[in-house]
């Protein structure tokens, strides 16, 4: 059986443009791909249906305005949807780009959305990668997400973002690593709206442990969770916090959870 308990804390108080807290020069043109920290593992497994509600955490809540960011965006041909961040390829979204070291922040960035003004329009993208060599400030994009700020034959432009909700759907799913296993347990969160502060696990003895989070974004417990199935608690970057009963053990696959973290109004 499994069960979604949200807790909304008082940390989003005023009205604002919603989003995520913020959790943290490459050469004119297209650059070449990245070594990105490997192949991200496939999504594949089939998963188990936890069987609970498909619904979101609860009414939309107040959140803090967002800060805004300065810096340059650039583009790489090879986006597509893969990276640091170990999520499973997307070649047909485009809307996908590469966060700068410093606001990386180990992985922190992944999977949160980024609205980004540039000289000739908008576009929000999703954080799938991190750019070693990029200044804090800057975001690398697929070319045509660069398209929609500005003519690609600029290369290089000056942009202001902030962090917002991710337009998701459904709840939040927990992916296995492939060779995860109850002697060594990687855990990744994804489908999320909010990016990721805290993850932990019920242990024997009843308490929650704190999961480290690797630059890789998988939460990895290297003495091992056990077999399962897990009681899992995802706490957002503010403060929404989720908690799964009943989550099997899918090595290299997908469990959804039974909620999704509130949206700001």
């Amino acid at each position: 059986m499994l069960v979604a308990v949200v807790a909304v804390v008082s940390a989003c108080g005023d009205d604002g443009t919603g989003g995520t807290p913020d959790v943290g020069g490459t050469t004119d043109g297209a650059r070449p791909r990245r070594d990105s920290g490997g192949t991200p593992a496939d999504g594949g497994g089939s998963g188990t249906d936890s069987g609970g509600a498909r619904t979101d955490a609860g009414p939309p809540v107040a959140c803090e305005a967002e800060p805004e960011h300065t810096g340059q965006a650039t583009y790489y041909d090879f986006a597509d949807g893969s990276g640091n961040c170990m999520f499973p390829a997307t070649p047909s979204d485009p809307w996908v780009a590469a966060m700068n070291h410093p606001d990386y922040a180990d992985s922190t960035a992944c999977g949160s959305c980024a609205h980004i003004v540039g000289p000739s329009g908008e576009a929000t993208v999703r954080i799938v990668d991190r750019c070693p060599e990029c200044p804090a400030g800057n975001i690398d994009l697929h070319p045509m997400a660069f398209a929609a700020l500005a003519d690609v034959a600029l290369g290089r432009v000056a942009i202001t973002w902030r962090y917002v909700p991710c337009d998701v759907t459904g709840p939040i799913v927990y992916h296995f690593k492939e060779g995860s296993n109850q002697w060594w347990t990687a855990v990744q969160v994804r489908n999320h709206r909010h990016a990721i502060a805290r993850f932990e696990y019920r242990a024997n003895d009843g308490s929650w442990r704190e999961v480290t989070r690797l630059d890789y974004n998988f939460f990895v417990e290297a003495a091992g969770m056990g077999p399962g199935p897990y009681d899992f608690r995802v706490t957002d970057v503010r403060g929404n916090v989720l908690e799964d009963t009943g989550i099997p053990h899918v090595e290299a696959g997908d469990v959804p959870g039974a909620a999704q973290f509130p949206p700001c109004r």
